[in-house]
Protein backbone atom coordinates (compact mmCIF):
# COMPACT_ATOMS: atom_id res chain seq x y z
CA UNK A 1 0.00 0.00 0.00
CA UNK A 2 1.18 3.55 -0.73
CA UNK A 3 2.68 5.17 2.38
CA UNK A 4 0.46 8.26 2.17
CA UNK A 5 -2.68 6.15 1.81
CA UNK A 6 -1.51 4.06 4.74
CA UNK A 7 -1.39 7.24 6.82
CA UNK A 8 -4.95 8.06 5.76
CA UNK A 9 -5.94 4.62 7.02
CA UNK A 10 -4.32 5.45 10.37
CA UNK A 11 -6.40 8.63 10.64
CA UNK A 12 -9.61 6.69 10.05
CA UNK A 13 -8.63 3.75 12.25
CA UNK A 14 -7.40 5.60 15.36
CA UNK A 15 -10.15 8.06 16.19
CA UNK A 16 -9.94 10.51 19.08
CA UNK A 17 -12.14 10.20 22.13
CA UNK A 18 -15.07 12.61 22.39
CA UNK A 19 -13.33 14.76 25.03
CA UNK A 20 -10.08 14.94 23.05
CA UNK A 21 -11.93 15.76 19.83
CA UNK A 22 -13.86 18.60 21.51
CA UNK A 23 -10.67 19.97 23.07
CA UNK A 24 -8.81 20.01 19.76
CA UNK A 25 -11.70 21.67 17.92
CA UNK A 26 -12.14 24.34 20.61
CA UNK A 27 -8.40 25.15 20.50
CA UNK A 28 -8.36 25.39 16.71
CA UNK A 29 -11.53 27.51 16.48
CA UNK A 30 -10.39 29.85 19.29
CA UNK A 31 -7.01 30.39 17.60
CA UNK A 32 -8.66 30.93 14.22
CA UNK A 33 -11.17 33.48 15.50
CA UNK A 34 -8.46 35.38 17.41
CA UNK A 35 -6.05 35.55 14.48
CA UNK A 36 -8.74 36.43 11.94
CA UNK A 37 -10.10 39.17 14.23
CA UNK A 38 -6.64 40.75 14.42
CA UNK A 39 -6.18 40.41 10.66
CA UNK A 40 -9.62 41.92 9.97
CA UNK A 41 -8.61 45.03 11.94
CA UNK A 42 -5.36 45.22 9.99
CA UNK A 43 -7.28 45.11 6.69
CA UNK A 44 -9.69 47.79 7.93
CA UNK A 45 -6.81 50.09 8.87
CA UNK A 46 -5.08 49.45 5.53
CA UNK A 47 -8.13 50.39 3.45
CA UNK A 48 -9.06 53.36 5.62
CA UNK A 49 -5.77 55.26 5.26
CA UNK A 50 -4.24 56.16 1.91
CA UNK A 51 -0.73 56.16 3.36
CA UNK A 52 -0.89 52.34 3.33
CA UNK A 53 -2.79 51.46 0.16
CA UNK A 54 -0.30 53.42 -1.97
CA UNK A 55 2.77 51.85 -0.33
CA UNK A 56 4.10 48.66 -2.04
CA UNK A 57 5.36 47.21 1.25
CA UNK A 58 1.97 47.44 2.95
CA UNK A 59 0.17 46.20 -0.17
CA UNK A 60 2.29 43.04 -0.09
CA UNK A 61 1.66 42.71 3.63
CA UNK A 62 -2.12 43.03 3.35
CA UNK A 63 -2.11 40.51 0.47
CA UNK A 64 -0.37 38.11 2.85
CA UNK A 65 -2.94 38.86 5.57
CA UNK A 66 -5.91 38.22 3.25
CA UNK A 67 -4.27 35.04 1.98
CA UNK A 68 -3.70 33.87 5.56
CA UNK A 69 -7.32 34.57 6.51
CA UNK A 70 -8.57 32.46 3.61
CA UNK A 71 -6.10 29.68 4.36
CA UNK A 72 -6.91 29.62 8.06
CA UNK A 73 -10.67 29.64 7.50
CA UNK A 74 -10.55 26.83 4.93
CA UNK A 75 -8.20 24.57 6.90
CA UNK A 76 -10.19 25.07 10.12
CA UNK A 77 -13.37 24.17 8.22
CA UNK A 78 -11.68 20.99 6.94
CA UNK A 79 -10.45 20.24 10.46
CA UNK A 80 -13.97 20.51 11.87
CA UNK A 81 -15.46 18.52 8.98
CA UNK A 82 -13.00 15.70 9.67
CA UNK A 83 -14.60 15.26 13.11
CA UNK A 84 -18.24 16.05 12.33
CA UNK A 85 -19.06 15.01 8.76
CA UNK A 86 -16.14 12.57 8.46
CA UNK A 87 -17.00 11.90 4.80
CA UNK A 88 -18.56 14.21 2.22
CA UNK A 89 -18.76 14.69 -1.53
CA UNK A 90 -15.49 14.51 -3.46
CA UNK A 91 -16.29 17.58 -5.59
CA UNK A 92 -16.87 19.75 -2.51
CA UNK A 93 -13.77 18.33 -0.86
CA UNK A 94 -11.77 19.08 -4.00
CA UNK A 95 -12.81 22.75 -3.85
CA UNK A 96 -11.66 23.09 -0.23
CA UNK A 97 -8.41 21.22 -0.82
CA UNK A 98 -7.49 23.30 -3.87
CA UNK A 99 -8.19 26.56 -2.02
CA UNK A 100 -6.13 25.37 0.95
CA UNK A 101 -3.24 24.33 -1.32
CA UNK A 102 -3.30 27.63 -3.23
CA UNK A 103 -3.14 29.75 -0.09
CA UNK A 104 -0.63 27.51 1.67
CA UNK A 105 1.81 27.71 -1.23
CA UNK A 106 1.18 31.45 -1.63
CA UNK A 107 2.46 32.22 1.87
CA UNK A 108 6.19 31.45 1.47
CA UNK A 109 6.16 33.02 -1.99
CA UNK A 110 4.60 36.19 -0.57
CA UNK A 111 7.13 36.30 2.25
CA UNK A 112 9.96 35.88 -0.23
CA UNK A 113 8.62 38.82 -2.26
CA UNK A 114 8.37 40.93 0.90
CA UNK A 115 11.98 40.12 1.71
CA UNK A 116 13.05 41.10 -1.81
CA UNK A 117 11.16 44.40 -1.46
CA UNK A 118 12.97 45.00 1.82
CA UNK A 119 16.27 44.18 0.12
CA UNK A 120 15.59 46.76 -2.62
CA UNK A 121 14.63 49.37 -0.01
CA UNK A 122 17.82 48.83 2.02
CA UNK A 123 20.39 48.01 -0.65
CA UNK A 124 19.00 50.03 -3.59
CA UNK A 125 17.23 52.96 -1.90
CA UNK A 126 17.64 55.35 -4.84
CA UNK A 127 15.97 52.91 -7.23
CA UNK A 128 13.28 51.63 -4.86
CA UNK A 129 10.59 54.03 -6.11
CA UNK A 130 11.23 53.01 -9.73
CA UNK A 131 11.47 49.25 -9.09
CA UNK A 132 8.70 48.78 -6.52
CA UNK A 133 5.77 50.62 -8.05
CA UNK A 134 2.18 49.87 -7.05
CA UNK A 135 1.41 48.49 -10.52
CA UNK A 136 4.37 46.11 -10.41
CA UNK A 137 3.40 44.96 -6.93
CA UNK A 138 -0.08 43.99 -8.14
CA UNK A 139 1.49 42.18 -11.11
CA UNK A 140 3.77 40.39 -8.65
CA UNK A 141 0.76 39.30 -6.60
CA UNK A 142 -0.80 37.88 -9.77
CA UNK A 143 2.45 36.05 -10.49
CA UNK A 144 2.36 34.51 -7.00
CA UNK A 145 -1.11 33.07 -7.63
CA UNK A 146 -0.11 31.92 -11.12
CA UNK A 147 2.93 30.09 -9.73
CA UNK A 148 0.79 28.30 -7.18
CA UNK A 149 -1.68 27.42 -9.94
CA UNK A 150 1.08 25.86 -12.04
CA UNK A 151 2.01 23.72 -9.05
CA UNK A 152 -1.50 22.70 -7.92
CA UNK A 153 -3.86 22.60 -10.92
CA UNK A 154 -2.09 19.73 -12.77
CA UNK A 155 -3.19 17.46 -9.92
CA UNK A 156 -6.81 18.37 -10.64
CA UNK A 157 -6.54 17.99 -14.41
CA UNK A 158 -4.78 14.63 -14.17
CA UNK A 159 -7.34 13.36 -11.66
CA UNK A 160 -10.20 14.47 -13.93
CA UNK A 161 -8.60 12.55 -16.78
CA UNK A 162 -7.84 9.28 -15.00
CA UNK A 163 -10.52 8.96 -12.31
CA UNK A 164 -14.00 7.58 -13.12
CA UNK A 165 -16.86 10.07 -13.08
CA UNK A 166 -18.56 8.25 -10.19
CA UNK A 167 -15.55 9.01 -7.99
CA UNK A 168 -16.34 12.75 -7.95
CA UNK A 169 -19.87 12.09 -6.69
CA UNK A 170 -18.89 9.67 -3.93
CA UNK A 171 -18.36 10.45 -0.22
CA UNK A 172 -14.77 10.47 0.98
CA UNK A 173 -12.59 11.37 3.97
CA UNK A 174 -11.31 14.74 2.82
CA UNK A 175 -7.51 14.85 2.52
CA UNK A 176 -5.20 15.65 -0.36
CA UNK A 177 -4.05 12.02 -0.53
CA UNK A 178 -7.62 10.74 -0.92
CA UNK A 179 -8.50 13.23 -3.68
CA UNK A 180 -5.29 13.14 -5.73
CA UNK A 181 -4.47 9.51 -5.06
CA UNK A 182 -2.44 8.59 -8.11
CA UNK A 183 1.12 7.63 -6.99
CA UNK A 184 2.64 9.79 -9.75
CA UNK A 185 0.85 12.84 -8.33
CA UNK A 186 2.40 12.19 -4.93
CA UNK A 187 5.86 12.03 -6.53
CA UNK A 188 5.11 15.21 -8.48
CA UNK A 189 4.09 16.91 -5.23
CA UNK A 190 7.38 15.97 -3.54
CA UNK A 191 9.43 17.19 -6.53
CA UNK A 192 7.56 20.51 -6.78
CA UNK A 193 7.92 21.06 -3.03
CA UNK A 194 11.66 20.43 -3.29
CA UNK A 195 11.97 22.97 -6.13
CA UNK A 196 9.97 25.56 -4.15
CA UNK A 197 12.09 24.86 -1.09
CA UNK A 198 15.40 25.44 -2.88
CA UNK A 199 14.35 28.50 -4.92
CA UNK A 200 12.62 30.33 -2.07
CA UNK A 201 15.35 29.66 0.48
CA UNK A 202 18.13 30.74 -1.89
CA UNK A 203 16.23 33.97 -2.60
CA UNK A 204 15.65 34.62 1.09
CA UNK A 205 19.16 33.81 2.24
CA UNK A 206 20.69 36.02 -0.45
CA UNK A 207 18.41 38.94 0.45
CA UNK A 208 18.96 38.51 4.21
CA UNK A 209 22.74 38.43 3.92
CA UNK A 210 22.76 41.51 1.69
CA UNK A 211 20.43 43.34 4.08
CA UNK A 212 22.59 42.48 7.10
CA UNK A 213 25.75 43.58 5.33
CA UNK A 214 24.12 46.86 4.30
CA UNK A 215 22.76 47.41 7.84
CA UNK A 216 26.21 46.98 9.37
CA UNK A 217 27.80 49.30 6.82
CA UNK A 218 25.19 52.03 7.23
CA UNK A 219 25.54 54.82 9.75
CA UNK A 220 22.58 53.93 11.90
CA UNK A 221 22.16 54.10 15.65
CA UNK A 222 22.16 50.95 17.77
CA UNK A 223 18.40 51.05 18.37
CA UNK A 224 17.50 51.03 14.67
CA UNK A 225 20.10 48.36 13.93
CA UNK A 226 18.70 46.14 16.68
CA UNK A 227 15.13 46.61 15.40
CA UNK A 228 16.22 45.66 11.87
CA UNK A 229 17.94 42.54 13.14
CA UNK A 230 14.87 41.57 15.19
CA UNK A 231 12.67 41.98 12.10
CA UNK A 232 15.03 39.78 10.11
CA UNK A 233 14.92 37.17 12.89
CA UNK A 234 11.11 37.18 13.01
CA UNK A 235 10.92 36.85 9.24
CA UNK A 236 13.36 33.95 9.44
CA UNK A 237 11.25 32.14 12.05
CA UNK A 238 8.07 32.76 10.09
CA UNK A 239 9.61 31.56 6.85
CA UNK A 240 11.05 28.49 8.55
CA UNK A 241 7.59 27.57 9.84
CA UNK A 242 5.92 28.26 6.49
CA UNK A 243 8.53 26.35 4.53
CA UNK A 244 8.00 23.38 6.83
CA UNK A 245 4.74 22.90 4.90
CA UNK A 246 6.91 21.67 2.03
CA UNK A 247 8.40 18.87 4.13
CA UNK A 248 5.14 18.16 6.01
CA UNK A 249 4.22 15.09 3.88
CA UNK A 250 7.53 13.40 4.70
CA UNK A 251 7.24 14.42 8.35
CA UNK A 252 3.72 12.97 8.59
CA UNK A 253 4.88 9.72 7.03
CA UNK A 254 7.72 9.51 9.54
CA UNK A 255 5.42 10.22 12.49
CA UNK A 256 2.90 7.69 11.22
CA UNK A 257 5.64 5.06 11.19
CA UNK A 258 6.88 5.92 14.69
CA UNK A 259 3.56 6.58 16.47
CA UNK A 260 0.74 4.84 14.57
CA UNK A 261 -1.64 4.85 17.55
CA UNK A 262 -1.03 8.55 18.25
CA UNK A 263 -1.02 9.61 14.62
CA UNK A 264 -4.01 11.97 15.01
CA UNK A 265 -2.17 13.79 17.83
CA UNK A 266 0.89 14.12 15.58
CA UNK A 267 -1.28 15.56 12.80
CA UNK A 268 -2.81 18.04 15.24
CA UNK A 269 0.63 19.21 16.40
CA UNK A 270 1.80 19.55 12.79
CA UNK A 271 -1.31 21.54 11.91
CA UNK A 272 -0.84 24.01 14.77
CA UNK A 273 2.89 24.48 14.11
CA UNK A 274 2.83 24.54 10.30
CA UNK A 275 -0.54 26.10 9.46
CA UNK A 276 -1.67 28.21 12.45
CA UNK A 277 1.48 29.56 14.12
CA UNK A 278 2.93 31.32 11.01
CA UNK A 279 -0.40 33.16 10.61
CA UNK A 280 -0.05 34.46 14.15
CA UNK A 281 3.42 35.89 13.45
CA UNK A 282 2.37 37.90 10.36
CA UNK A 283 0.33 40.54 12.27
CA UNK A 284 3.18 40.96 14.78
CA UNK A 285 5.88 41.81 12.24
CA UNK A 286 4.11 44.60 10.37
CA UNK A 287 0.84 45.17 12.21
CA UNK A 288 2.17 45.61 15.74
CA UNK A 289 5.93 46.19 15.39
CA UNK A 290 5.68 48.69 12.54
CA UNK A 291 5.42 52.11 14.20
CA UNK A 292 3.34 53.77 11.48
CA UNK A 293 0.85 50.93 11.16
CA UNK A 294 0.64 50.53 14.94
CA UNK A 295 -0.20 54.22 15.38
CA UNK A 296 -3.08 54.18 12.90
CA UNK A 297 -4.31 50.80 14.15
CA UNK A 298 -4.42 52.10 17.74
CA UNK A 299 -6.41 55.16 16.62
CA UNK A 300 -8.93 53.01 14.76
CA UNK A 301 -9.34 50.60 17.68
CA UNK A 302 -9.73 53.51 20.12
CA UNK A 303 -12.41 54.99 17.88
CA UNK A 304 -14.25 51.65 17.80
CA UNK A 305 -14.11 51.33 21.58
CA UNK A 306 -15.36 54.90 22.03
CA UNK A 307 -18.27 54.33 19.65
CA UNK A 308 -19.17 51.06 21.39
CA UNK A 309 -18.99 52.36 24.97
CA UNK A 310 -20.01 56.03 24.54
CA UNK A 311 -22.09 56.33 21.34
CA UNK A 312 -23.73 59.49 22.67
CA UNK A 313 -20.39 61.33 22.58
CA UNK A 314 -19.81 60.31 18.96
CA UNK A 315 -23.26 61.09 17.60
CA UNK A 316 -24.00 64.01 19.88
CA UNK A 317 -26.21 66.76 18.46
CA UNK A 318 -23.92 69.73 17.66
CA UNK A 319 -26.52 72.18 18.88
Amino acid sequence: MNVSLANVTLVIQYRDSFAKAVTKNVIVVALGISINYINANLIHTFHKHQIFNTNPRYILFIHLVVNDMIQLTVTIALFIFSYTLRRFNVSLCCFFILLALFTTENTPLSLACMVVECYVAVCLPLRHAQICTVRRIYLLMGLIWATSAVSVLPDLFISLAIEPLDFFHSPIFCMRETIFRNPHLLKKRDVSYAVFLVVVWLTILYAYFRIMIAARAANTDAKNAKKAMNTVLLHGIQLLLCMSAYVAPLLKQFLGFLFPENYTDSLFACYIIIQVLPRFISPIIYGLRDKTFRTYLAKDLTCKVTMATHPQTVFRNPS
